[in-house]
């Protein structure tokens, strides 16, 4: 089976979560259901408040409900939602 890119954006419950935590928890999720290449990017949504969009390779073969299920079960996540799913070349 092939490799796909995956881009899930994630929004803290309040403007005070630590986002370092959650992106430290969200990299041990991923790396331990197969994730690759982990990066993440923290972006200013409003009032404070600022997401974290994580890009990363998935294999094909696995289900996408793994990461919706491990990402949203982090504290201080308020939602993670996949934003790009995409057959990776190369």
């Amino acid at each position: 089976m092939g490799i796909v890119a995956v881009i899930v954006k994630i929004l803290p419950d309040s403007p005070q979560a630590d986002l370092n935590h959650i992106e430290t928890e969200a990299r041990k999720a991923l790396e331990e259901h197969g994730a690759k290449n982990i990066s993440f990017v923290q972006e200013p949504i409003a009032f404070g408040l600022k997401s974290i969009k994580i890009k990363f390779a998935w294999p094909e073969e696995k289900n996408t409900d793994i990461i919706d299920n491990s990402l949203g079960s982090i504290k201080h996540v308020s939602s993670a939602k996949i934003e790009d799913y995409r057959r990776a070349f190369g």
